[in-house]
């Protein structure tokens, strides 16, 4: 399997996961007045200033067979979660989850207490509220959501190294086989990928820009 086709397959795995998780995560956030919210945001959010090699790390110690965690996962899944690819779907979940969140929490935050309040009035339960109302309101937030964690994780290189490996057709993606492109001075295959992948992250932010409501 091409570092391609490894790429697009854990950032469309992660996008799948992340994006009902962000829908309630988000939602939750926007309309919550839990007292310890904060804390929770700041933790949620934490991905976006860690560096990468510091979430890969306590990763490794969290998959590692020695820990219960990872002696747990590796009872289940029959092998430890270190450099396999659905060790690297949970990495990329980690490190994705404030880029899935963030668009819907802002989405639903600015959706009118009015609207919300109109549908009950008219005898709407909260369900269909949810599913009539809230959601073609605030759709905008999941395309952002689904396209900035899928760009995003087809990017991602430090948590991808330390978490996956450099396993070709499992773990080998397109960070990685540029990094190793540039390390053999193949110039020319880094500055293809490069090239692709600098394509593809303007679209991405193009298709976030133009799914924002205009002001």
């Amino acid at each position: 399997m091409s570092p391609f086709l490894v790429s697009f397959k854990l950032a469309l795995w992660t996008a799948l996961i992340l994006l009902p998780l962000g829908l309630l995560m988000g939602r939750w956030l926007a309309f919550s007045t839990f007292r310890y919210k904060p804390w929770i945001e700041a933790l949620l959010f934490l991905p976006l200033i860690l560096p990468p090699t510091v979430i890969g790390y306590y990763l490794l110690q969290l998959f590692s067979p020695e820990t219960v965690t990872g002696a747990l996962s590796t009872r289940l899944l029959g092998a430890p979660l270190v450099f396999t690819f659905p060790g690297l779907v949970v990495a990329s979940i980690v490190v994705n989850l404030p880029f899935a969140v963030q668009p819907i929490q802002l989405a639903f935050s600015a959706l009118p207490l009015e609207v919300r309040e109109a549908a009950w009035v008219s005898g709407l339960s909260p369900w269909k509220t949810w599913w009539h109302i809230e959601l073609p309101l605030t759709w905008q937030g999941l395309l952002a959501s689904a396209t900035l964690v899928f760009a995003h994780t087809l990017g991602e290189f430090g948590v991808v190294l330390l978490v996956g490996g450099n396993i070709e057709g499992v773990t080998r993606t397109v960070s990685i086989a540029i990094y190793d492109s540039v390390q053999a001075f193949d110039m020319q295959t880094a500055g293809w990928y490069s090239i692709s992948l600098l394509l593809f992250s303007l679209l991405a932010l193009l298709i976030v820009r133009r799914s924002q409501p205009a002001t």
